[in-house]
C-alpha cells in the first residue's frame, strides 16, 4: 500500500508539471541567442561614433548617373512616346543580319509568349486565353516603328510592362527594335 501511495503522489507531481508548462516555449535553451534573435532595424539611430544619429539610406546626389546606364532622351508620356517615333536605330546597318539574328533570338525569349513567333498577337498565352487582346504588329491603326518599340520595351504600354531590365544593354533592346518591323514587314506582304 505505500508502494501504491508513493506511485500516485509521483503521478500528481508529474501531471502537475505537465500541466504548468508552456509547450511554445521551452524550460531551458541551449545558445538562446539562436531561439530568440536580437532585431536590428536597418538605418536605425544608432550612435557608433561616427555617426551620431546613424545611418540611413542617401539618395545620390543630383544629376548623377549609375556608372555603365545612360538615360533615355524621351519621357514615358504620350508626347515622349511621339517623339520617339522620330528616332532611328543607332545599330550598324552593315551588320544587319547579326542584328535580326539576334533580336529574333531575344524576340523568342521575351516577346513570342505574348506577341506570338510571327508577331500576329497569336502567343501561348493569347492561345490558352490568360491574357487577352495582344494586336497584330501590322494592324494600321497601331503605326508603329523602330522608335516607338523600343520606347514601349523601354517603358512599357497599356498592360504590357517594361522589358528594359531583361536586357543586358540598349544594343539588345534596339536589336529587338529592328526585328519587330521585320516581323511588321513579314506580316504586311
Amino acid at each position: 500500500m505505500k508502494q501504491l501511495g508513493k506511485i500516485s503522489v509521483a503521478l500528481v507531481l508529474v501531471l502537475f508539471a505537465a500541466s504548468c508548462a508552456d509547450k511554445n516555449s521551452p524550460n531551458y535553451q541551449f545558445m538562446p541567442n539562436m531561439y530568440e534573435p536580437v532585431g536590428y532595424e536597418t538605418y536605425q539611430g544608432v550612435d557608433n561614433g561616427l555617426f551620431p544619429d546613424g545611418t540611413e539610406a542617401m539618395l545620390p546626389v543630383e544629376g548623377t548617373i549609375a556608372r555603365g546606364f545612360l538615360p533615355y532622351e524621351f519621357e514615358n508620356t504620350p508626347e515622349g512616346k511621339e517623339l520617339a517615333r522620330l528616332n532611328t536605330s543607332p545599330l550598324d546597318s552593315l551588320k544587319q543580319d547579326e542584328n535580326f539574328a539576334k533580336g529574333a533570338e531575344l524576340y523568342a525569349i521575351y516577346c513570342a509568349v505574348c506577341h506570338g513567333p510571327k508577331g500576329d498577337g497569336q502567343g501561348n498565352l493569347v492561345k490558352r486565353e490568360k491574357i487577352l487582346g495582344v494586336p497584330s504588329y501590322d494592324d494600321p491603326a497601331r503605326n508603329i516603328t523602330v522608335g516607338t518599340t523600343y520606347h514601349t520595351i523601354y517603358y512599357g504600354l497599356n498592360s504590357m510592362g517594361s522589358y528594359a531590365s531583361q536586357f543586358a544593354n540598349e544594343e539588345e533592346m534596339w536589336q529587338v527594335s529592328e526585328y519587330v518591323m521585320k516581323l511588321k514587314g513579314d506580316l504586311t506582304k
